[in-house]
């Protein structure tokens, strides 16, 4: 049985049903964190209208205030990005953006309200630059209140200038999946931890 939960957003620049190494990189974080008793759901974010700001909600038509409850609802967040020139993509820049407006929203005992909630981060890519991403993500995440496990991401990144992606991969390199069933294990401890043992109130 699952007495934890995770929610991973997928920030491919490719709408569904279009098959994406972003999503497919979040399924197997998601297929690992199951291994550890955690139930998982995932949303490709350019599949709905998430608008551009810094407010909780931007009014009319915005799909942000459904997918942010969803982030609420669960222990576990999955942010999983493909890199495009060097960079996070764009949509993943928007969910950090969206986030900011929750660094002042807090919960009944005054602390951030993603205060206990453990994030993860996973990329993909064929050209350099995930370190920097996970980077970039993480310090994002943390600013807002997340809690990041010990090596709490993973990625894979394939040979500069070439056309292969993680998704046309026959079977998943040793050392990726490795890391990402580290990064599951530990965030499935760390978010045990932190629903029993709450971060006390300021």
């Amino acid at each position: 049985m699952a007495d934890l939960t995770a929610f991973a957003l997928t920030c491919s620049l490719t709408p569904s049903p279009a098959p994406s190494s972003s999503e497919l990189m979040a399924r197997h974080v998601l297929d690992e964190l199951a291994t550890h008793g955690v139930a998982g759901t995932s949303v490709r974010v350019v599949d709905h209208n998430v608008m551009p700001g810094v407010q909780v909600d931007m009014g009319d038509g915005d799909a942000w205030p459904g997918i942010r409850e969803k982030i609420l609802a669960a222990n576990i967040f999955v942010l999983a990005t493909p890199i495009w020139m060097g960079h996070p993509s764009s949509i993943s820049q928007r969910v950090l953006e969206r986030l900011d407006a929750d660094l002042a929203e807090t919960d009944d005992a005054g602390r951030p309200i993603m205060y206990g909630k453990v994030a993860i981060i996973a990329v993909v890519g064929n050209e350099d630059g995930a370190h920097k991403t996970v980077a970039d993500m993480q310090q994002g995440l943390n600013d807002v209140g997340f809690t990041l496990p010990a090596q709490g991401a993973t990625y894979w990144v394939g040979e500069a200038m070439q056309t292969v992606d993680y998704k046309d991969l026959d079977s998943v390199p040793e050392k990726v999946a490795a890391t990402t069933a580290g990064a599951a294990r530990n965030a499935a401890h760390l978010a045990r931890l932190l629903t029993a043992s709450p971060y006390p109130a300021g």
